[in-house]
């Protein structure tokens, strides 16, 4: 691929996939046009994971993660929880209490 079409991948990955947080190193974001159950994925380095923010906070899919990294990415989600499920039903839209 060449590097505009690189480029041109990564802007279009932006706009469907924004970021709603960055904390210790890790990349919280929601990807357009995904599964219905509230959820955000995860990002570092190579890495990724995928957390449920409904009914509880848990770990859908825990990737290339040490157990030590899912701890402290499971205890930012928790306290971040409320914040999410607002970004993603502005993002995705109205499914909060419904």
């Amino acid at each position: 691929m060449s590097k505009i079409c690189r480029t041109f991948a990564a802007e279009i990955e932006v706009a469907m996939s924004p970021t709603f947080l960055k904390d210790k190193g890790y990349s919280f974001k929601i990807y357009s046009n995904e599964e219905e159950r509230m959820h955000i994925h995860v990002v570092k380095e190579d890495k990724e994971a995928k957390v449920w923010l409904e009914p509880k906070v848990e770990i859908a899919y825990k990737g290339d993660f040490s157990q030590h990294e899912i701890n402290k990415i499971q205890s930012i989600v928790e306290l971040y929880a409320e914040h999410f499920k607002k970004q993603y039903q502005l993002h995705i839209g109205g499914r909060i209490d419904d």
